[in-house]
């Protein structure tokens, strides 16, 4: 392997990692916008916040981008590649965002939300002081694998011609013929990247759980063979999970 072509794939890698953000960005905001829609007093709110989840989830992110791409400058629109694939990956991956939303805010218990009314905040209040900072600690995990989800879906940016991970991977396989040794280099080098986000997203939902008085013990981190005291049944719960 030659310095060429790592610089090949830390440029294609250094795109990947914008295309996520950028992706994970739009999808942030569209999982809120949704999944708050979702749970809206109104009902034709909550019916087209249903119907656009219903529709990004059922319709494939790759011919979304492609449609974005190749159709959409025909309606006198023209997007250069990489904002079409993050348009297309985050309108995807926001619907499935907005139902964890969902999930999480309905999870709040009823006597939470009938507290906040008794102490009259308005809905906004409720929202904002009550109901996220439960909720969101609830999130973090799903979003977690969501967002590992649309660090693997940016290779599909690669058939726009973007010039992302996978893309340079291919360029590099064919000026050298080593498909072996460079596909095991990208598969590395996602792996590297998930596992650092992975670290990150810990991190995020611990101190999300402490905001709210529920800090994950240190002895619960990844390699800890032990399981936390409410998984091991009646009767560690009664000793504390002391022997």
């Amino acid at each position: 392997m030659t310095g060429a072509l790592w610089g090949l794939f830390f440029e294609g890698l250094w795109i990947t990692i914008q295309l996520m953000v950028y992706s994970a960005a739009l999808a942030a905001v569209v999982a809120f916008g949704i999944g708050l829609s979702r749970t809206s007093r109104f009902w034709i709110v909550r019916f087209l916040s249903g119907v656009y989840v219903e529709f990004f989830r059922g319709t494939s992110a790759l011919v979304l981008m492609f449609w974005l791409f190749f159709a959409l400058p025909l309606l006198g629109w023209q997007l250069v590649g990489i904002w079409a694939g993050t348009l297309a990956l985050g309108l995807s991956y926001g619907a499935y965002g907005s139902e964890i939303v969902r999930g999480a805010v309905q999870a709040v218990a009823p006597a939470q939300r009938e507290a906040a009314i008794a102490l009259s905040f308005t809905p906004w209040q409720r929202l904002r002081k009550v109901i996220l900072p439960q909720a969101v600690p609830e999130m973090m995990p799903p979003f977690n694998n969501l967002l590992i989800e649309l660090l693997k879906g940016t290779a599909l940016a690669s058939l726009l011609s973007i010039g992302e991970l996978t893309f340079q991977a291919k360029l590099a396989r064919l000026s050298t013929g080593q498909s072996a040794q460079i596909y095991g280099i990208i598969l590395v080098l996602y792996f590297a990247v998930a596992f650092v986000m992975t670290r990150i997203m810990r991190v995020l939902e611990r101190r999300a759980k402490a905001s709210v008085g529920r800090a994950v013990p240190k002895g619960e981190g990844w390699f800890s063979r032990k399981l936390p005291v409410e998984k091991q049944g009646p009767e560690a719960l009664a000793t504390g999970g002391k022997p």
